[in-house]
């Protein structure tokens, strides 16, 4: 069972919807004990198998470009009372309320949304999207030590 579970996801190929992607691929390179994490392209309903076996996730992902962005931060999330879940793709809330019901377990969840200016085709991101890539690792860097005493 790993203490934690990390899920970074987004589209690479979009430039900034990539980000929550690049976030995971570098904290699965520090092969950290105890915390396990995927680089995704999308969130499916076979994840709430993975879900079941952590005491903690954390959902990593680009914001939407907006004009005022929220700072990186890591926030709980809570399950949705909806369970409503597609085939295909999902979300957070919906995939934990799905590992509930098939397991009957749900580890806390965190969530934490990078700031982003671009999601056009491309492999680059923004020099906004840079910077909270930047803040959110420090972020899971001392999220990590706190919670696992590493």
């Amino acid at each position: 069972m790993d203490s934690l579970l990390i899920i970074g996801y987004g589209n690479t190929l979009r430039s900034d919807d990539g980000v929550g992607y690049r976030i995971a691929e570098q904290v699965a390179a520090w092969h950290l004990p105890g915390v396990r994490s995927l680089p995704l392209h999308q969130l499916t309903p076979e994840l709430a198998a993975e879900f079941a076996q952590a005491q903690i996730v954390i959902f990593v992902d680009a914001q939407q470009p907006d004009a005022n962005p929220i700072p990186p931060e890591i926030r709980p999330l809570q399950t949705d009372i909806l369970l409503q879940i597609n085939t295909h793709t999902t979300d957070p809330r919906s995939l934990l309320s799905l590992t509930q019901a098939l397991y009957n377990t749900t580890p806390v969840a965190y969530q934490l949304l990078i700031p982003t200016s671009d999601f056009s085709v491309g492999e680059t991101l923004s020099p906004q999207a840079e910077v909270g890539m930047e803040r959110a690792i420090a972020l899971l860097r001392d999220f990590i030590s706190i919670h696992l005493k590493t």
